[in-house]
């Protein structure tokens, strides 16, 4: 598991999409993951400290878990098949932890409500996290990277490149030009 913090929500050019772009905690690598418009809202609204008339459902289910006794310890996006992620929200309840399945974009509203850590487990790190090119800001395509994968991790091959081509389009189509400044007091 890697921690990640959220880097930015963009929305593409292309298609009017938002997509969270986490950034590894410790490293330059990005994982970009689609969300929709009302959790892109959710997150973005917490993210930017401002206050709305009524609870949004993830404020609701905060306070439900809250009530019931429960903690939320971290999120973890730990898997990606066929171009969908998958995330648990791991909650500690009368002494025994508790993983709940969610789309990661829920896990997310929930994390930054509870300001709790985001983890990414390394295989999906693996498939769709992407480097940039210092000097140009641009990703920098497979294979391209200095660093070839340590023993025991795993190689991306043709077939999962192929089908993780669309995230490749888009990344391939973003504004980079202010990609990975740090947004203000979050």
């Amino acid at each position: 598991m890697l921690e990640m913090t959220i880097d930015s929500i963009r929305v593409s050019p292309m298609n009017y999409q938002r997509v969270v772009i986490l950034r590894e905690k410790n490293a330059d690598r990005y994982l970009p993951i689609w969300i929709g418009p009302a959790e892109a809202d959710a997150i973005a609204v917490k993210l930017q400290d401002l206050s709305v008339p009524r609870p949004l459902t993830h404020d609701l289910l905060r306070t439900v878990i809250d009530t019931l006794g429960g903690t939320i310890k971290h999120i973890y996006v730990n898997d990606l098949h066929n171009d969908t992620f998958f995330a648990k929200i791991i909650i500690q309840v009368n002494g025994a932890e508790k993983e709940i399945d969610s789309r990661p974009s829920d896990a997310m509203a929930l994390a930054v409500r509870a300001q709790v850590p985001i983890f990414a487990d390394e295989a999906v790190l693996d498939k769709a996290g992407i480097l940039l090119d210092k000097e140009t800001g641009k990703p920098l395509a497979p294979g391209e990277t200095e660093a070839k994968p340590a023993e025991g991790q795993s190689q991306v091959n043709e077939e999962e490149l192929r089908r993780l081509s669309a995230f490749s389009d888009f990344i391939n189509n973003l504004d980079l030009e202010d990609f990975g400044k740090q947004q203000p007091n979050r």
